[in-house]
């Protein structure tokens, strides 16, 4: 995988092939900055990267200049791998290995942007439960987005908070706010 832009642009980092992961591709990830860069100022932004597997996102937002990102993947060698990437590459992330449902219903802050890159092969309801626990718990700001990144063969438009639907290749982002 490689950093698309920022003061790390096209800086490769190579993820452990034993990690269970699926990073978000070069295109779609560079599509969706592109989408994002033109309605937020990435330094003041707040973000919560969710089934962060190598940090892929986590990194490309730091590298453009946000100082407050929170990493959160349940798997152990995830969380250290991206740990030790952010710490050699000197970037401000927070890394938390917890189930990513737990730390939703913890509720404890309120950020910008949050991107949730799960498991393509989840059934619909546990996509929608992600959003519905953002909203109930009230991690959303009020200028707030929640991308989810699918596969093409889910649809999360019948949810009331889903404002619009992104299809790069097979995979799909779908954005939702509090008040759609």
């Amino acid at each position: 995988m490689r950093i698309i832009s920022g003061s790390y642009k096209g800086r490769r980092i190579l993820a452990p092939k034993k990690l269970p992961v699926r990073p978000t591709t070069d295109m779609a990830k560079e599509s969706l900055f592109n989408i994002l860069r033109n309605r937020y100022t990435f330094s003041t932004v707040s973000v919560l990267d969710l089934f962060s597997g190598t940090g892929n996102i986590s990194y490309e937002f730091a590298s453009r200049g946000s100082e407050n990102i929170t990493a959160v993947d349940a798997n152990a060698s995830c969380a250290r791998f991206i740990q030790q990437t952010s710490d050699d590459l000197e970037m401000q992330i927070n890394v938390i290995k917890s189930d990513v449902y737990s730390y939703l219903a913890r509720g404890a802050a309120n950020y910008n942007i949050i991107f949730a890159d799960p498991p393509y092969d989840f059934d619909t309801s546990e996509f929608l439960k992600i959003v519905d626990l953002v909203l109930e718990n009230e991690l959303l700001a009020d200028d707030g987005t929640l991308i989810i990144e699918h596969s093409k063969h889910t649809d999360l438009q019948e949810h009331s908070n889903c404002f619009e639907t992104r299809k790069y290749g097979g995979s799909v982002f779908s954005f939702f706010n509090k008040n759609s």
